[in-house]
């Protein structure tokens, strides 16, 4: 009885089971009737969406009278990629497709917001062999007369919507195509593939295409493919039912690597640098598994996409400037020229809103003559490249390569291949770029950069008579400047973060730092940075970005500063000077103060952190004293932060003047050898934006008066003078007379800022404006460097490296006068390496030097004046 007991419950058991599976099975057909009627509240879980109404397809919209039926594309997904890969996809490629796209996952996905296809009967498990043949099957039904071409896609490759759209229309989609990277495996699969030796497959990852009369062919066999698999490749099965039934395989072309491009770096691929022929080439590209990535590369082509339409803008504008001149049309009267029939032909003057441009310079045609000096001053010289640069109007007349330069050849280059390389597929044959044996490079301001290469190239004919061979080519090439566009970026106030957090944020952002710019990825910075701005105060951002163009603008387009006055000049700036005696230059120093700032009432603070200087004591007291004065004559509040004896460190010193300040003051740090203008301070706060942006101005260096106006090279001046009447960017002295050659000769320290009297510091980062919230957030000064110099550098190398914006750019209105440099030997090694090259760079120019050997023979050969060969 026990026994016969156990054996009831064993079959009850049984009986149960496969009752409550069939019942669930039931449930969860969802769109079948017999499931609805068995669990009718599952009907109201999920609705099927219509397929039209999907994919925002219209009834009427067919193949013939619409321009986005090309290609649809389907994107296989996962439930667990929908929020991220799948989001991505659609909110990048997707938009600029010449078609539609969906996305098909799982019977039990769900993505409000997607054009998600749940497949019915498929789960999320790999391979896919199911999903992507359903896939194929679920295009056919619903879309298979309403598109030219069909896409298998993955979520993790990127497409060219542009590119995509201009190759499939060069293809006939009314045969069977099969169009892929073709494949056959390794050595070591083809026996587990099982393909015949004609026999091959498209590599899934990149992407696979199939034109209508394909998908025709092989989607009403899609059940029997299913149940003949051979592998647990889906992309190999796939390409055995279309070799089956379509009879065609996967397109041989030795263009398919290149335009249907797969990385084989895995997760690392297109996180470096984009600027690559590979990249550019490329069709789609695979595989991009991080989906911030995405956006990076969206946001690349989209840059790319921006210099094509200049590009073809710069054409328009030469082709009007032609077709004018052929009529007799004078340059100057471009602008307002009326067509028949009263029609301007440029309806928008400078300033308003779809302005085109000034005509004049964008049209002018490619002609390395167009910059016209009217001086020998004027000329612009050719730079000759090799595996060095070497230049005469630079200080070092052989030199390494800079980056920039050489990014910009390597774009120069690469877009040169595209141009010969264009034609290759009709021709048979493929140049590729080998070394750039020499060249000339200029950068004419006006118009753009002029460029002479001598490429070595290499070519390789693939049809026909096979053969390579190298072959050298000149390339005589311009890159011409397009119009100006303004962009308000939003600035305001930061995020709450505590103050931690935030310097974890920039320590992990340094790490993060690529030195590529055009490979910034912003929308991901706007997302990570304590900088991302929550409130916005348009008319300060447009006032700050309105005033910083006017003030890099050419003198011909700017207009008078007098007809402008915006609150922002109202903004209180505060000085902040360390000094350690030299109370004859300090004295110099307030005399400039004083006229710029306290006799206008401008709104500047002056902190002066005194240190006692124990070879002059008297400075100490006697510089107290000159501020006293300063403040009893004007009421003014200078106020003075006493260091005592210790040993002088200017980081120190900044640091203890600016906690005189609260955390929304704009902070202005400035040496006791600089003087400035009114236009200095406006630049300081114009181009000094709280939570965006620091200002390193580039300061003018006076040389050494003695050599500047010394007799080695004064003695050649009259000559150099009859050559070139203009030289010398001579300002007004104070009473408005032009100062004579005579008098600026006499002059101890000019006003002239030209090379000849000093030179831009641009290796100099002492003098920073910055809000003393950001000075604070990145942490301040390294308070463990004592002595001369090194601090200022390490505080520009990690703003770099934050996400606040360094501004910087030439400002002739901050001069630092000439003073002789005594470098302490105890100082540190590379304290005191720098101290020395500002020593040696501060005595005078290249030029100064030259006439100074030839006046003196005896320092180039000292041998030969004592007689001895």
């Amino acid at each position: 009885m026990p026994r016969r007991s156990k054996w009831m419950h064993l079959v009850a058991g049984v009986v149960a089971g496969v009752t409550l599976g069939v019942f669930l099975k039931l449930c969860l057909r969802t769109s079948s009737r017999t499931s609805i009627e068995a669990c009718p509240d599952a009907a109201k879980l999920y609705v099927a969406p219509d397929p039209l109404a999907l994919i925002d397809l219209k009834t009427d919209e067919t193949i013939y009278n619409s321009n986005r039926t090309l290609v649809f594309v389907g994107v296989m997904t996962a439930e667990q990629y929908l929020t991220t890969r799948a989001r991505a996809v659609f909110e990048t490629w997707a938009q600029d497709l010449p078609g539609r796209i969906a996305f098909f996952s799982s019977e039990v996905s769900r993505a409000p917001g997607l054009p998600l296809i749940p497949l019915r009967s498929v789960d999320d498990s790999y391979p896919p062999q199911k999903k992507s043949f359903l896939m194929l099957l679920y295009m056919y039904e619903h879309y298979g007369d309403r598109f030219e071409w069909f896409m298998r896609a993955d979520d993790d490759v990127y497409v060219r919507g542009d590119k995509l759209g201009e190759f499939l229309r060069s293809v006939d989609s009314r045969k069977p195509q099969f169009i892929g990277q073709a494949g056959r495996g390794t050595n070591s699969e083809r026996d587990a593939l099982a393909l015949d030796y004609n026999e091959n497959f498209c590599m899934g990852g990149p992407g696979v295409l199939l034109s209508r009369e394909t998908l025709r062919r092989v989607a009403p066999h899609v059940k029997y493919c299913l149940k003949h698999l051979y592998t647990t490749h889906e992309d190999v099965e796939l390409g055995r039912c279309v070799a089956k039934f379509a009879g065609v395989s996967c397109t041989w072309s030795y263009d398919m690597q290149t335009i249907l491009h797969h990385n084989s770096s895995g997760a690392a691929a297109y996180t470096g640098r984009l600027k690559k022929r590979e990249v550019h080439r490329a069709i789609t590209l695979h595989p991009v598994k991080d989906h911030r990535q995405m956006f990076r590369l969206h946001t690349y082509f989209k840059n790319l996409h921006i210099q094509d339409l200049r590009e073809q803008s710069l054409d328009l504008h030469r082709d009007i400037a032609s077709s004018v001149h052929e009529l007799g049309v004078d340059h100057d009267d471009v602008a307002n020229y009326v067509l028949p029939g009263d029609v301007p032909l440029f309806p928008l003057k400078m300033g308003e809103p779809g302005y085109l441009g000034n005509n004049k310079i964008l049209g002018a045609p490619i002609d390395f003559n167009r910059y016209k000096p009217d001086t020998v001053e004027d000329i612009i010289p050719f730079d000759f490249v090799s595996k060095s640069i070497y230049s005469v109007s630079h200080s070092n007349p052989k030199r390494k390569i800079e980056t920039p330069l050489k990014e910009a050849l390597d774009d120069v280059i690469r877009e040169v291949m595209e141009i010969i390389n264009a034609p290759s597929r009709q021709r048979g044959r493929v140049i590729d770029f080998n070394e750039l044996l020499y060249g000339y490079t200029r950068l004419q301001p006006l118009h753009g950069a002029d460029h002479v290469l001598d490429l070595l190239l290499r070519y390789r004919r693939y049809r026909g008579r096979k053969m390579t061979a190298a072959v050298r080519r000149h390339a005589y090439l311009q890159q011409s400047f397009t119009g100006t566009d303004i962009r308000e970026l939003p600035m305001g106030e930061p995020p709450p973060i505590e103050e931690p957090e935030i310097l974890q944020q920039l320590e992990q952002n340094g790490k993060n730092y690529q030195t590529d710019y055009d490979d910034f990825d912003e929308s991901e910075q706007s997302q990570n940075s304590f900088l991302d701005i929550g409130k916005l105060n348009v008319r300060e951002a447009f006032e700050n970005s309105l005033q910083k163009i006017q003030s890099n603008l050419p003198k011909v387009l700017k207009w008078s500063d007098d007809e402008y006055e915006y609150p922002i000049y109202d903004r209180r700036i505060h000085f902040v000077l360390p000094l350690l005696g030299r109370f004859e230059i300090f004295n110099r120093f307030m005399k400039n103060y004083e006229d710029i700032v306290l006799k206008t009432d401008e709104a500047v603070t002056l902190i002066v952190v005194l240190y006692v200087d124990s070879k002059s004591p008297l400075d100490y007291s006697n510089s107290e004293n000159l501020i006293n004065h300063y403040k009893d004559v004007y009421g003014k509040d200078i106020k003075i932060v006493y260091m005592g004896s210790t040993t002088f460190s200017r980081g120190a010193a900044l640091t203890e003047g600016i906690k005189l300040c609260s955390s929304d003051n704009l902070v202005f740090f400035i040496d006791v050898d600089m003087m400035f203008n009114h236009i200095t301070l406006r630049r300081i706060r114009i181009n000094t934006v709280k939570y965006h942006q620091v200002y390193f101005p580039i300061v003018f260096s006076e040389y050494n008066p003695e050599v500047v106006y010394g007799d080695d090279y004064n003695k050649f001046k009259d000559e150099i003078l009859v050559m070139n009447s203009d030289i010398g960017k001579y300002v007004e002295s104070d009473d408005g007379a032009i100062k004579s050659d005579t008098e600026l000769a006499n002059l101890k320290y000019s006003k002239v800022i030209n090379d000849d009297f000093g030179y831009f510091r641009q290796y100099g980062f002492g003098i920073l404006s910055i809000y003393k919230c950001d000075f604070d957030r990145v942490g301040g000064f390294d308070l463990n460097i004592k002595g001369w110099g090194l601090e200022d550098v390490e505080l520009f190398e990690t703003l770099i490296k934050s996400n606040l914006t360094v501004y910087r750019v030439a400002d002739e209105t901050l001069v630092h006068k000439f003073h002789s440099v005594d470098c302490d030997k105890n100082l540190e090694k590379s304290q005191f390496q720098m101290c020395l090259g500002t020593k040696a760079s501060t005595y005078g120019s290249e030029k100064h030097m030259i006439y100074y050997m030839l006046n003196h023979p005896d320092v180039l050969w000292p041998q030969e004046e004592k007689g001895v060969s």
